[in-house]
């Protein structure tokens, strides 16, 4: 049910894109993480961080492309969301004795305490590469944003909803959205589909990696318990999707 929460933004935001448009998904976007919000709050009585800057995240960037018609801002979404969760990991590892990783995981398996530092920073490095990738394809990968400077240079307008090319242009201006067009999908499917494909595959080599060090630690050096406090979520596909 929590992973379904979790991707829940993400896959509305594709879905409302193949419908409408950017524009209405960022709407719909902006919708999802309020209520995702708003869910998590009701369920457990409590608001929680990552959910909250998300969706302040998306409250910001979102609103900026709906305000200038600009989907430059909700594409940056993404990394800035990851980059956040390396910080939270690097930041997680400077205090108290434990990286991040390891009060999220501890009571679910006993590694040693390097394993745990090496797979916090597997997670910083992720999450930062995660961040660039994301720039990669927004930037040159996809050439939306080459697309869209010749679309604005050839017509002069620069607050187009190039889900509708064929209803505001013709001839070579029309080719041009269209191109356009087709590179701003290149992107909104890799969010999707990429970005959730990579997090999946570094979990699955993350669990391999745990497993061949699981037995390795000695029962006498077992982790002080109290420091964790309450146990979290190990990190899931959706940690680089639009619920951040």
């Amino acid at each position: 049910m929590k992973l379904l929460i979790d991707v829940f933004p993400i896959i509305l935001f594709f879905v409302a894109y193949k419908l409408y448009g950017i524009y209405v998904a960022t709407s719909a976007a902006i919708v999802a993480a309020l209520a995702q919000v708003a869910w998590l709050r009701w369920r457990h009585g409590r608001f929680e961080t990552m959910p909250l800057i998300t969706l302040g995240l998306i409250l910001v960037f979102g609103g900026l492309t709906l305000l200038l018609r600009d989907p430059i801002f909700v594409m940056w979404k993404p990394t800035l969301v990851n980059w956040l969760f390396a910080g939270a990991f690097i930041a997680g590892s400077l205090i108290g004795k434990r990286p991040l990783v390891e009060r999220m995981m501890g009571q679910a398996i006993r590694v040693p305490a390097p394993i745990w530092r090496r797979l916090n920073a597997a997670w910083v490095l992720f999450f930062v590469v995660s961040g660039l990738l994301n720039l990669f394809v927004v930037y040159i990968g996809s050439g939306f944003h080459a697309a869209r400077q010749a679309l604005i240079a050839a017509t002069g307008i620069d607050a187009i909803d190039l889900a509708a090319c064929a209803e505001r242009f013709a001839g070579h201006s029309l080719v041009l959205c269209e191109t356009a067009h087709a590179s701003e999908a290149a992107w909104v499917n890799f969010k999707l589909f990429g970005m959730m494909g990579l997090t999946i595959l570094f979990v699955i080599g993350q669990a391999f990696y745990l497993a061949r060090h699981a037995q390795e630690l000695d029962p006498a050096q077992e982790p002080d318990r109290a420091e964790s406090g309450p146990t979290a979520p190990s990190p899931s596909p959706a940690t680089t999707g639009d619920t951040r």
